[in-house]
């Protein structure tokens, strides 16, 4: 048996902009994939340390008039 291609169902508008995003979220997807194979470790982030304890605690005082 031939196998017969299904006729084109005409895209909506909003059908087409959710395939458009479905493959640009699969581009990402296997671009960010790609990146990890590099074995740099388990932190990806290009910035290091920007959220944790902080070495000390800073404090703020009002300077007086004088």
């Amino acid at each position: 048996m031939a196998e017969t291609p299904e006729p084109e169902v005409e895209e909506t508008p909003e059908d087409e902009m959710k395939r458009k995003f479905r493959e640009a979220l699969d581009r990402k997807r296997n671009q960010s994939a790609d990146a990890g194979a590099g074995g740099q470790g388990t932190d990806h982030s290009k910035i290091h340390g920007a959220h944790g304890p902080a070495a000390s605690k800073r404090s703020f005082r009002r300077k007086s008039g004088g």
